[in-house]
């Protein structure tokens, strides 16, 4: 997950993926130009955060509340490969 620290909707998403128990990684994008590049590379959006799982790039808190609610987010979750909790 792309992010930065002063960011309400990269604290949404993450409790989300903290309260489901998922182990994922945070790139910090403030004051970090060559992430934030990456970010818009891959994303192609300029807004945090931005959420991959595995290499499905999902969209920001928004869209990742929206998998949840529709129950679709456990089964991608389940896609990912990996000893325990999937890495997002």
């Amino acid at each position: 997950m792309y992010a930065s620290a002063w960011c309400g909707y990269c604290a949404r998403a993450r409790a989300l993926l903290e309260r489901k128990g998922i182990r994922f990684d945070e790139i910090r994008v403030d004051g970090n130009r060559e992430a934030r590049r990456e970010m818009e590379t891959l994303s192609g959006r300029r807004s945090v955060p931005q959420i991959f799982i595995g290499d499905r790039h999902v969209g920001g808190s928004a869209e990742l509340q929206a998998l949840e609610q529709s129950g679709e987010l456990d089964a991608l979750l389940a896609q990912v490969p990996g000893t325990g909790s999937p890495l997002v």
